[in-house]
């Protein structure tokens, strides 16, 4: 083995970073802790590996093997007929809601005034799928009123109406703060969906730690949708992919939009093994990751930082705003964070930018949640 490639075995170099294990340096020898979002982590040496040793085809032709298999894992887990495998979240997303959409061109969907789907996917739904939406409002649970769901709903009996053809639900809820809706909810949402011929597809993201945190399979959970988008590359920790579940004929519309939108992948198993991997090894570990989100917000509120719900963090993802008296504006605490504790967080969200955004992950361990902690209440409480 020549010198560079062991170097590279022990440290895989990330620019100006590198990692020994699951730790994380700057050039400086300084540890980084990174809690913007759980899609910064690393592909681990097994996830890696299982790349190397991938069997590959093309998958456009339906002919590599290991993201079949994928596929068939994903919809088995979930209980569904058949997945698809697409290289991005917002890729899936749009996917089921071209297919769910596909039959009628005056569609429209209903979705939560914060979801992502809403704030932080380009307008797609619009722009690409010519679908028009209402948006409601999600309560601090991340579920919405029936009435305003029943208010929100136009059939096509009236020329003046769009025909509300799909409701989208986000599982867990990113914008507040990765709550998870339980089985009986989505059972209901699905429910009224049906009794007036609309279909529900639930952006999971985060689906499998609210599976996780709710101690229930992800297909007991979702048996009440229709589809589900499951994110690999959050805290699964791949380095990209997702996979959308449902029917079979929802699925053969979608593999139509995926190809329309230049998602079509070649010889994808290189990637699919990752994601293979991290779905069949790091699920039941991000337990880890919600009791230090808990962690963190316990010990935020004890020093008199707002939280919303009272503090009530249910995954692996912390909302926090500053107290009255902080020695630190909004602005200054992110670089003072990184320069004197080596953490990475992100703010300027909601409430007029004041709140912060923490989320845990499987390259985050205790150490950096006592360093994150330890910073935020030293910088800022008087």
């Amino acid at each position: 083995m020549t010198y560079m490639a062991a170097l590279c075995r022990n440290y895989r170099l990330v620019g100006s970073h590198y990692n020994v294990g699951r730790k994380f340096f700057s050039t400086n020898n300084k540890r980084i802790v990174d809690l913007r979002s759980d899609t910064v982590t690393q592909p681990s040496s097994a996830m890696l590996h299982a790349a190397t040793q991938a069997t590959t085809g093309d998958d456009v032709m339906g002919e590599d093997p290991t993201v079949t298999a994928l596929e068939h894992y994903a919809a088995e887990l979930f209980g569904k007929d058949e997945a698809l495998y697409v290289p991005t979240g917002t890729m899936g997303n749009m996917c089921a809601i071209l297919s769910h959409c596909h039959y009628n061109k005056s569609a429209e969907m209903i979705i939560g005034t914060k979801s992502h789907i809403n704030l932080y996917e380009g307008g797609g739904y619009a722009n690409l799928a010519g679908v028009s939406c209402k948006q409601i409002p999600e309560d601090e649970h991340a579920m919405f009123a029936f009435d305003d769901i029943r208010d929100a709903y136009f059939c096509d009996d009236d020329v003046h109406y769009a025909k509300s053809t799909l409701i989208c639900l986000e599982n867990t809820h990113n914008m507040l703060g990765g709550v998870a809706l339980p089985a009986s909810y989505i059972s209901s949402i699905g429910k009224l969906a049906r009794e007036r011929d609309m279909k529900l597809h639930i952006d999971g993201a985060r689906i499998m730690n609210a599976a996780v945190a709710l101690n229930t399979s992800p297909s007991s959970l979702c048996e009440g949708a229709d589809s589900i988008s499951i994110c690999l590359s959050k805290g699964l920790g791949a380095p990209m992919g997702s996979v959308l579940v449902g029917e079979t004929e929802f699925i053969r519309l979608a593999r139509r939009a995926r190809k329309r939108l230049g998602g079509g992948m070649r010889q994808a198993g290189v990637i699919a093994s990752m994601g293979m991997h991290a779905l069949t090894n790091n699920v039941d570990r991000m337990s880890d990751d919600h009791s230090r989100a808990q962690r963190i917000a316990s010990k935020l509120k004890d020093a008199g930082f707002f939280l919303p719900r009272d503090g009530k963090v249910d995954t692996n993802i912390v909302f926090f705003a500053l107290p009255e008296n902080s020695k630190l504006t909004k602005e200054e605490l992110p670089p003072k964070m990184f320069e004197k504790y080596g953490v990475k967080i992100a703010g300027g969200y909601s409430k007029g930018g004041r709140m912060f955004r923490l989320v845990t992950h499987m390259d985050v361990d205790d150490e950096g949640v006592d360093a994150a902690i330890e910073g935020i209440i030293s910088l800022c409480v008087p």
